[in-house]
C-alpha cells in the first residue's frame, strides 16, 4: 500500500491499455515475462514490426511490493499474478485486422483462484490487513470481483473485435 493510499484505494484501476486501444491504430500489449516468456517476446516482436505507435505494459514487481521471499521470487510472483487474475496478458494488433484476423488476442487463461493468497504474498497488501482489517477484507473482495469482471470484459473484447 503506497503511503498516499495507506488505508487502501476505493476506486477501480484505470486501464491505460484500453484507453490506447480505443484509438484503433495503436499496438497495445500487456505482458508478464515470468508468466509467459514466449508471449512477451511475441508482443515485443509484433510491436517492433507494427508501423505506428506501440504500447507494451508489463507487470514487473518491484522492491516496494515487498514480495515474501524477496525479489529472487519476482518471476514466480508474475506467474501467480496472471494465474489468479490479478494481471491479464493480451495483445491488440491493428495490422491483423487488415489481414482478416482478429486484432485482439487474449493470452491469459481464466483465473484459477488464489487471488487473496496472491495479495497476502506482498507486504503492501498484508500491511493493510494488520492496520485496517475490516476495510481490507471489503477492499480485497471488491478487488477480486473487479479482476473477475476485467477478465470477462476481455473475453467479450475477443468477440467484439472479430
Amino acid at each position: 500500500v503506497a503511503q498516499f493510499a495507506a488505508a487502501g484505494k476505493e476506486m477501480k484501476k484505470k486501464s491505460l491499455s484500453e484507453i490506447a486501444m480505443q484509438y484503433g491504430y495503436v499496438y497495445v500489449a500487456q505482458v508478464a515475462m515470468g508468466a509467459n516468456t514466449a508471449q512477451t517476446i511475441k508482443a515485443i516482436t509484433e510491436a517492433e514490426a507494427y508501423h505506428g505507435p506501440s504500447l507494451i505494459i508489463g507487470y514487473a514487481p518491484c522492491e516496494m511490493h515487498s514480495i515474501k521471499g524477496g525479489m529472487m521470487n519476482c518471476q514466480k510472483e508474475m506467474k501467480k499474478a496472471v494465474d489468479c487474475g490479478y494481471w491479464n496478458m493480451f495483445r491488440f494488433n491493428p495490422a491483423a485486422k487488415a489481414e482478416g484476423k482478429n486484432p485482439f488476442t487474449l493470452d491469459s487463461k481464466a483465473p484459477a483462484g488464489g487471488y487473496q493468497e496472491f495479495l497476502m504474498n506482498e507486504a503492501r497488501y498484508a500491511r493493510l490487513t494488520r492496520e485496517f482489517p475490516e476495510r481490507a477484507k471489503v477492499l480485497f473482495e471488491r478487488n477480486e470481483e473487479a479482476a473477475k469482471e476485467r477478465y470477462e470484459h476481455l473475453t467479450r473484447l475477443t468477440e467484439l473485435y472479430k
